[in-house]
């Protein structure tokens, strides 16, 4: 009698030897983030790119955002005679919740599908593996750049997200909602914080990290040639979506219970 050579494998083995490689390429990131020679010129050209292909959707998108939040938060504070605190309200969703999602949402789907489609079209043509065997790191000098630039691209366009949507919550505030420009600005000066800013930075820069791990993982494993790319970039954007609806939840536990609300 042979014996058999392969172990079984359990229901989800696969699904957990993925979360292990993917793991495995963000500690990868991080270490070689402080490794000599650093790439500073693909660093700007990817910024550039990424930038490029995500501010003009993410300030369409921005718009009905926060009108929607606006709208919906003022309807329901007429409702219950809280008026005097739609504009903290409105102002504290968008910059705390929607300006991250919404940031992260497009660089997943604008910056991280260029990038995986253009990381996965190197490996197919076997440019990853001439560069591994000509003793380049691939990682170093293709990943890491990437997701340095997603992530400044991330806390960039947070902030404008965060301008965009509050100026139009406003807009849509006082204008359409006959609400006082004064008591919109006062709530929101007096119920605010500079923590509420600090989050949402956080959340953009970490949501931006691992959009950009997801694409490029991705990207390095495409299965069955071109059409692989194509399902890779689905494959990234997807995964991208779930990660960052679930980390959002987490930190936003974790900052309600860390950060006491102003005036506690």
């Amino acid at each position: 009698m042979g014996v058999r050579t392969n172990a079984p494998s359990f229901p989800g083995a696969g699904a957990l030897r993925e979360t292990g490689r993917l793991y495995s390429l963000a500690l990868d990131v991080v270490r070689l983030t402080f490794r000599r020679p650093f790439q500073a010129r693909e660093l700007i050209q990817q910024f550039w790119f990424i930038a490029s292909v995500s501010i003009l959707p993410t300030a369409l998108v921005a718009i009905p955002f926060g009108a929607v939040i606006a709208l919906h938060i003022g309807s329901l504070t007429a409702q219950i005679g809280a008026q005097s605190f739609t504009g903290a309200a409105s102002v504290l969703a968008i910059i705390q919740q929607a300006s991250p999602i919404v940031t992260a949402l497009l660089i997943a789907g604008a910056g991280g599908s260029a990038m995986c489609a253009d990381l996965g079209s190197r490996t197919i043509r076997e440019e990853i593996d001439a560069m591994e065997v000509l003793g380049v790191s691939p990682i170093q000098r293709l990943i890491v750049p990437r997701v340095l630039a997603a992530m400044g691209v991330s806390a960039f366009l947070n902030g404008m997200v965060s301008v965009v949507g509050v100026l139009g919550g406003y807009f849509f505030n006082v204008i359409m909602q006959n609400g006082t420009p004064g008591a919109y600005l006062a709530s929101f000066s007096a119920l605010a914080q500079l923590p509420d800013l600090w989050i949402s930075e956080i959340k953009a820069v970490i949501f931006g990290f691992v959009a950009a791990i997801v694409a490029s993982y991705r990207g390095l494993n495409p299965k069955g040639g071109p059409k692989g790319v194509g399902d890779a970039v689905n494959q990234s954007v997807v995964i991208t979506f779930l990660l960052l609806f679930l980390l959002n939840l987490v930190l936003t536990t974790l900052y309600l219970q860390l950060v006491p609300a102003k005036g506690s």
